[in-house]
């Protein structure tokens, strides 16, 4: 992982928030690394709901 991807902030909607926030306590913060490498890959700045939603498809949770 670049150092830029750590100190580069992404948005989330308030729906993506939602979605982050049912996922178990203690995966989230391991969730939410993967999402915005997700969110990083495909050069977005915004983290969307259906970004989340992929992410839970493609690993599986």
């Amino acid at each position: 992982m670049r150092e830029s991807d750590l100190t580069d902030a992404l948005k989330w909607t308030p729906e993506a928030k939602v979605k982050l926030q049912n996922i178990p306590f203690f995966v989230r913060s391991q969730a939410r690394q993967r999402i915005e490498h997700l969110a990083r890959e495909g050069e977005m700045d915004t983290v969307t709901a259906e970004l989340v939603e992929q992410a839970r498809l493609e690993f599986g949770q």
